[in-house]
């Protein structure tokens, strides 16, 4: 029995068609007529007898073209020629519409996923905006963060940082945060590394102004920068 199950070779499946094709609209019956077909494939024979398949499925002759209709008519198996190195064309199932559904549907998870997650963070920073400003956000501010995400396309961890410069300096306005961020945008500033950077060079630049007095022993912990007057 084991040389008889050893000698009959296995069929190769891969899991997204085993796990999806049900996302794909595939009845269990359409599936199952699948895998026959592509067991066919695999040894060689690209357009195998039906009524061998009906006998194996034990199906009648009008069940199996009415669920192999269903797979056509869904795009999920075609019917093409192939024309040999003879000139002799013969027909022969093609598959590849299925794999491409497969790939079509992962993507537009992986896009929903990704939509999902975005929001997110979108809710989440307008609550860490009210948080700080005491206050439930207008209309108008709701509109204006989404524009600087969907229009501007800064992210929300830059504003994130935005926001945070402006608590720093107690000035709880949009505008106030709007010209954080024109700044930023101007010196290419797009990550909280490069935003680090530029907050260590400028408490830098304030240590060296203040040298005719006695020098601190750490850098300033405040921002000390009005964006109201920056033109860099």
């Amino acid at each position: 029995m084991l040389k008889e199950y050893f000698s009959m070779g296995h069929t190769t499946v891969s899991n997204l068609v085993i796990d999806y094709y049900h996302e794909l609209g595939m009845t269990n019956e359409e599936f199952l007529l699948w895998l026959q077909l592509s067991r066919f494939e695999q040894k060689g024979e690209r357009f195998p007898n039906l009524e061998l398949l009906a006998q194996r499925l034990n199906w009648t002759s009008s069940q199996l073209y009415h669920q192999l209709n269903q797979l056509i008519e869904k795009q999920l198996v075609q019917i093409v020629q192939h024309t040999d190195e003879q000139g002799k064309k013969t027909d022969m199932y093609d598959f590849s519409p299925m794999y491409a559904k497969i790939e079509q549907w992962l993507l537009q998870k992986e896009q929903k996923q990704v939509s999902q997650n975005n929001q997110q963070k979108t809710q989440a920073l307008f609550r860490h905006f009210e948080e700080e400003f005491g206050r439930p956000l207008s209309s108008i501010e709701f509109q204006r963060i989404n524009q600087w995400i969907d229009e501007d396309h800064y992210g929300t961890e830059l504003i994130y940082l935005a926001l945070q410069e402006a608590v720093i300096n107690q000035v709880y306005s949009l505008n106030y945060i709007d010209r954080i961020l024109l700044s930023w945008e101007r010196k290419n500033i797009k990550t909280a590394q490069q935003v680090a950077n530029e907050q260590k060079a400028r408490k830098q630049r304030y240590v060296e102004n203040q040298s005719t007095q006695a020098v601190p022993k750490t850098l300033p912990k405040i921002s000390l920068h009005n964006w109201l007057e920056d033109n860099d």
